[in-house]
């Protein structure tokens, strides 16, 4: 079960201004579901949008947020390994999330082969799918604590 005072930034190597996860909804060893408010004064934004191409990196955060899960709470580590975009497939973008909108981006372990994770990822605005695909990711050696 999902401890809900669980601060997002222990579990993740990105810092500010780059976080692109406000909190950690649900984990499990395979999955992971995340929000994120677009804000006006994310790097991300123009015109009162989120960059499209800003969508993948809120997938690569949930992935991390889903490993920094896993290590943190699950294995009982004190650090969060450092992971890496390895290549990005089938990835569709139906639009750019506006300002004031929430993002909830599901993530799901297809494939975990030593430090590669091939997952999928949706992300949503409210009910709408707003953008698919699938990441491979590898997880290196390095860590933050």
């Amino acid at each position: 079960m999902l401890n809900k005072e669980l601060d997002i930034r222990e579990l993740l190597p990105q810092r500010p201004p780059m976080v692109m996860v406000d909190a950690l909804l649900e984990a499990d060893a395979v999955s992971a579901v995340t929000s994120f408010l677009v804000r006006e004064e994310l790097v991300f934004v123009e015109n009162g949008a989120m960059r499209a191409y800003a969508l993948l990196e809120n997938m690569a955060q949930t992935c991390a947020a889903h490993a920094g899960y896993i290590e943190k709470v699950m294995k009982a580590s004190d650090a969060v390994r450092i992971g890496y975009i390895g290549s990005v497939k089938n990835l569709q973008v139906e639009r750019a999330p506006r300002v004031g909108e929430t993002l909830t981006t599901r993530v799901k372990v297809i494939a975990d082969v030593g430090d590669m994770k091939l997952v999928s990822a949706e992300t949503f605005v409210n009910e709408e799918c707003i953008a698919t695909g699938e990441l491979k990711i590898a997880l290196s050696e390095e860590s933050v604590k």
